[in-house]
């Protein structure tokens, strides 16, 4: 037996394999005309493209590799800099601060209401 999500009771109910095997919302079918462009200027299709490849700017990997890789005992996630600090210390003091804050809050918690 075949069955098919009824929209109007919201079960399973009994079909016909033809009617199981077509959902409801989607129609067979390709439709006969394309979509309209969505952007302003059409895109080049791969065969147009060719074997050439554009890259936006400089490849920065080599340089990063070299900095990432270099052995002078820095960790990781602080051998960028000034920003990668300033990041690094604002999540500790926030994970610092949001630890004393839940600590805080259950004490609290914890105390006899006053009547």
């Amino acid at each position: 037996m075949y069955y098919k999500f009824s929209g109007f009771t919201q079960k399973l109910t009994g079909s016909a394999p033809a009617a199981a095997y077509s959902p409801q919302g989607l129609k067979p079918g390709v439709p006969a005309e394309a979509p309209a462009m969505v952007f302003a200027t059409p895109t080049k299709m791969v065969s147009e493209a060719g074997s050439m490849v554009e890259y936006m700017g400089k490849n920065k990997v080599p340089e990063l590799q070299r900095l990432f890789q270099a052995p002078d005992g820095i960790p990781i996630h602080l051998k960028g800099g000034v920003p990668d600090r300033l990041l690094y210390r604002t999540t500790m003091a926030l994970t610092v601060g949001g630890a004393l804050y839940c600590l805080v809050a259950l004490y609290f918690a914890a105390q006899p209401k006053n009547k």
